[in-house]
This record gives structure tokens, C-alpha cells and sequence, in this order.
């Protein structure tokens, strides 16, 4: 019994990890993106490099990398290198693992 109930734990766990990074990074991103237009390249900057940090901390190096280098080529004023980098990070952070749920979980 306490065995199930330390595997269900260490999954709950993961599960709010998962949430507090990964979700968290993706919304985020896409409401900078869906509101680029009002934000300032400080405000962008800012979020961007704060999500880079939320992929580095859950092991996504290559998306936290492509994202650092899109708040680059936006400080630089590279409007279209931000774009292309943006998205690739995108792409890449939805090509990440994802915590799968359990079917046969049950809790008394």
C-alpha cells in the first residue's frame, strides 16, 4: 500500500514540475507572441530570457538556447533572426517529453 502511494506521489510530483516549467513556458511564449505588438523589445527580452530559464531548469537545452538567441537578435533589432528563433524554440518545446498519465492509478 505505501508503495502505491509513494509511486502515485513521485508522479504527482512530476506532473506539477512539468506544469510549473514546461506549461508555464509555453504560455508564456505564446501570449508574448500574440501580444508582440504592444510590448516594448525590453518587455520581450525579459520574458523570453525568463523562459529560457524555465526550459533549462526542466533539461530542454536546445529550446532554452534558441530563445536566449531570439532575445539576442531582438536586442539587436533582427526583428526577422527573432521570429525565425522563436519559432524553432516553439517547435523544439513541443517536441518535448511529456509526462504520460497513468490508466491504471487508483487512489482509496
Amino acid at each position: 500500500m505505501e508503495i502505491s502511494r509513494k509511486n502515485l506521489r513521485n508522479e504527482v510530483l512530476e506532473r506539477v514540475k512539468y506544469v510549473k516549467t514546461c506549461v508555464m513556458a509555453r504560455e508564456l511564449c505564446l501570449l508574448v507572441r500574440t501580444n508582440r505588438a504592444v510590448l516594448e523589445p525590453k518587455d520581450v527580452q525579459e520574458i523570453c530570457q525568463h523562459i529560457s530559464g524555465l526550459c533549462k531548469e526542466e533539461g530542454c537545452k536546445e529550446p532554452s538556447e534558441l530563445c536566449i538567441k531570439a532575445a539576442y537578435a531582438l536586442s539587436k533589432a533582427d526583428e526577422e533572426k527573432y521570429l525565425e528563433l522563436c519559432t524553432q524554440s516553439c517547435v523544439k518545446c513541443g517536441e518535448a517529453k511529456r509526462p504520460q498519465p497513468k490508466k491504471d492509478a487508483y487512489v482509496a
